[in-house]
């Protein structure tokens, strides 16, 4: 059994394009951000290509997918979103809810009843096209199957009820609730990641959860490297998930 050995740390450069968008100039330029952060250690470079375009662009996404390196993209299961993701061709990705109204990506995806079908379309001409499919869900046994069901290579558990829960006995509670659905993706032959609300000070114990392969991070990292710099912040996390 493997605890946080060789874990990947996938970096959201997100937050650079935020920063970027809010005056529709050229700088900081996520693409020098990417390359800043596999020197530093960051095994995935990640990026969230939304209906909205609040952050990451058509173009940002074609460019990071000619980097060397493997790069992770979320993406709702909307069909124009899929098939641009079919053109740029990322290593993986991952299916995630999402609302316009949201400041950040709010729960695991919904994956039965009407949900289900657009996702099982999604993750089928997804997986045609030889890219890896995970679905971003809650840690629940039921959620875990649905997605086996719906075809996922890998399920990334959502970490927000852990990252918010005050007290040694709630934030036990909501690990223990990850490493339960973590065991069962592993016993069902599917990938594990991690993700949502991880920064410096909560990230070890998700890191050390059996059978875990990847953690993604970003807003933390972003906000860490205001001050300390992008390299120095890249390689603070990738210590600490190692």
């Amino acid at each position: 059994m493997r605890i946080g050995h060789n874990l990947k740390l996938g970096v959201n450069i997100d937050h650079i394009a935020t920063l970027r968008q809010a005056r529709r100039d050229i700088d900081p330029d996520p693409l020098a951000a990417a390359r800043v952060a596999r020197r530093a250690g960051a095994d995935m470079i990640v990026c969230h290509l939304r209906e909205d375009r609040r952050h990451i662009q058509d173009q940002d996404l074609f460019e990071l997918c000619k980097l060397k390196g493997e790069v992770h993209l979320e993406l709702a299961a909307v069909a124009r979103i899929v098939e641009i993701a079919l053109k740029a061709k990322p290593d993986s990705v991952c299916l995630v809810p999402e609302r316009r109204q949201e400041l950040t990506t709010e729960g695991g995806l919904k994956l039965v009843g009407a949900s289900a079908k657009p996702l099982r379309q999604a993750v089928s001409k997804l997986k045609a096209a030889g890219i890896e499919v995970s679905l971003f869900i809650d840690p629940e046994a039921g959620a875990v199957r649905a997605a086996k069901a719906l075809g996922a290579d890998t399920v990334e558990l959502c970490t927000s009820a852990y990252s918010r829960a005050k007290g040694k006995k709630n934030t036990g509670t909501e690990l223990e609730r990850l490493e339960l659905a973590g065991y069962l993706a592993y016993e069902m032959g599917m990938g594990l990641h991690a993700g949502h609300g991880l920064d410096y000070h909560n990230v070890k114990d998700v890191a050390a959860i059996p059978h875990l392969t990847a953690v993604n991070i970003g807003f933390s990292i972003v906000s860490r490297a205001l001050f300390v710099g992008l390299k120095a912040a890249v390689a603070e996390m990738k210590e600490l998930v190692s």
